[in-house]
């Protein structure tokens, strides 16, 4: 019922800047949270940024300064922008949304496939 697509991946070189994307399709009334997720190659999944409804948000250490996690439309579209890019960024990218209230009720968390982020010189 509810569906996460992300887009905005590819390859950069070290120090470049990509802007993703992650769309949320469904009968969806509501929100709560907004978040992106990266999984590298022999590595656990992990958390990268976060927004909540009323906009608050939290980064890992690892991307503070860097990146800078947004959203609109009540939070139906999240965007997540990186720059200076190291290749230690590179990962497969999830977006998560979490607290999805739907019109006919509350919905589990819901998670997009991934887009791949490679950054090589």
């Amino acid at each position: 019922q509810v569906r996460l697509v992300e887009s905005g991946g590819g390859l950069v070189q070290p120090g470049g800047s990509l802007r993703l994307s992650c769309a949320a399709s469904g009968n969806i009334f509501s929100i709560n949270a907004r978040g992106w997720y990266r999984q590298a190659p022999g590595k656990e999944r992990e958390l990268v940024a976060i927004i909540t409804r009323r906009g608050s948000t939290n980064y890992a250490d690892s991307v503070k300064g860097r990146f800078t996690i947004s959203g609109e439309n009540a939070g139906k579209t999240a965007y997540l922008q990186m720059s200076s890019l190291k290749p230690e960024d590179t990962a497969v990218y999830y977006c998560n949304a979490d607290g999805v209230t739907l019109w006919s009720g509350p919905y589990p968390p819901v998670w997009g496939p991934g887009t791949q982020v490679t950054v090589s010189s």
